[in-house]
């Protein structure tokens, strides 16, 4: 298939130029079978693993420098040392709870290459020393889940999980457990709750982070769909191959999700690093420009909660270091492109209504701001804001994730001065996700939220 075109029985995925460590079985419509993923070398990463000791796996995907794909970006080789020794039972649980506006990169592997991600769990689960892992799927991801219990009855029938797997004294069961649908078991200690049974709310970290105490009250590593989907390329093409794409600090490929005004929105898998944003919503093999030759607003980097960026950001790679240092965050690797016809009140609005719906509950600032943000913001947006309904938004926002609000100035390169990661007065970000994009259309956008005002005003005094 030519470099750059949508392929037609894998909606929103766009096969573009460039090495596919990830997607490279998505061209073929068979690419969730067994039989197709055998004969395109599946599985071949798990045997040569099953050959190493559990501990020279581990270092390979430590010296990888494999980053987290979820969200936080931390490295997986050393997220599995934290687990504290000769404590057992350990589980591993995949977070395939994907619901970050925005999202939808880890839906498209587990429903295009699902035997990719049970041997990525196969192959963690035998560098950390594991025998349980439990794969958690977003409940409305239907295809999804039975793309993946279709597989694990594959893999169970052929011996590649279960008791003695190929003939050795590894020993591994997986179990799938469907989602019911919760934004907040994203969050891995909210995940964690859900698949002991409780309602799906975050626990306090510190004390007690999943690695030494989580599922069921034992040692847990949490990891991504994209991250453990990396692992059996690695194992067969080893970690200096890995390096030698991406950059020094972020190697390898990752999944991108665009969506918006730009167009040809899609999923692509490109080299951290090295590509900017601007190849990727500028590009001929990507997302071509904005529609209908529009100028470019501002974009979200990195999923609903991600502060925005803007033209004079494009520049910037796709890593996680100069990001952050613009004040936000590669995040779930979700972008979403604003053009100059968008309004960034309605735009901070419907992102702001999905947190305070998803928002559990358990922390009032979360519980009662994110509410009242909603309802300051749905008033201006209608045409009833009154005077002083900016100051007090950014003071619910203040009190939720501590400012100051708004930041006006700028580095020497002209990057926002915004201190990233945010404080938070909640247990988890989801109260300070629901403040990212109310400070970033003030800062950028005031003028519009005070032309609404306004114009509310007129209409009262006419």
């Amino acid at each position: 298939m030519a470099t750059g075109n949508y392929v037609p029985h894998a909606p929103g995925y766009v096969d573009s130029p460039g090495e596919k460590i990830v997607t490279s079985r998505f061209t073929y419509e068979d690419s969730y079978t067994m039989e197709r993923y055998e004969a395109t070398g599946g599985y071949v990463g798990f045997k040569e693993a099953l050959k190493k000791a559990p501990e020279d796996v581990h270092s390979i995907t430590r010296d990888a420098t494999l980053l987290g794909r979820g969200g936080a970006g931390f490295p997986a080789g050393i997220k599995w040392g934290f687990c504290p020794p000769e404590v057992w039972p350990r589980y591993l649980v995949v977070n395939g709870d994907e619901s970050e506006p925005g999202t939808y990169k880890d839906r498209l592997l587990m429903e295009l290459d699902p035997h990719q991600l049970i041997e990525g769990c196969l192959i963690a689960c035998y560098a950390i020393g594991l025998t349980q892992c439990f794969l958690y799927v977003r409940g409305e991801m239907a295809v999804a889940q039975q793309r993946i219990a279709d597989a694990l009855n594959e893999a169970y029938a052929k011996g590649y999980v279960g008791q003695n797997i190929l003939g050795t004294d590894f020993s591994v069961d997986i179990v799938l457990h469907w989602g019911a649908g919760a934004y907040i078991v994203g969050e891995e200690t909210a995940l964690i709750e859900s698949l002991e049974g409780n309602r799906g709310m975050p626990r306090l970290k510190p004390p007690f982070f999943p690695a030494a105490v989580g599922l069921y009250g034992q040692p847990t590593i949490v990891n991504n769909v994209e991250t453990l989907s990396n692992l059996p390329w690695l194992m067969t093409h080893g970690s200096d191959k890995y390096k030698e794409f991406g950059s020094e600090t972020s190697p390898g490929t990752r999944m991108f999700a665009v969506s918006g005004q730009v167009k040809r929105p899609g999923v692509y898998e490109v080299e951290q690093g090295v590509t900017t944003y601007e190849d990727l919503l500028y590009g001929d093999d990507y997302c071509q420009g904005m529609l209908e030759g529009r100028e470019l607003k501002a974009f979200v980097p990195g999923g609903g909660s991600a502060p925005w960026l803007f033209p004079e950001h494009v520049s910037l790679p796709l890593e996680a270091r100069p990001v952050g240092a613009a004040g936000t965050m590669l995040g779930s690797g979700a972008i979403m492109v604003m053009d100059d016809s968008s309004d960034a009140v309605k735009c901070a609005l419907r992102l702001v209504r999905f947190y305070a719906r998803e928002s559990c509950g358990k922390c009032s600032p979360c519980r009662e701001g994110t509410t009242w943000e909603e309802k300051i913001l749905t008033r201006i947006n209608d045409g009833y804001g009154r005077p002083g309904d900016i100051e007090l938004l950014l003071d619910v926002a203040d009190n939720i994730s501590p400012g100051p609000y708004p930041v006006a100035s700028f580095d020497s390169e002209g990057l926002e001065a915004v201190p990233f990661p945010p404080k938070q007065t909640t247990i988890c970000p989801l109260g300070p996700s629901s403040v990212a994009p109310i400070t970033s259309a003030i800062r950028r956008f005031r003028h519009e939220f005070e032309a609404k005002i306004n114009a509310a005003q007129a209409e009262v005094t006419a």
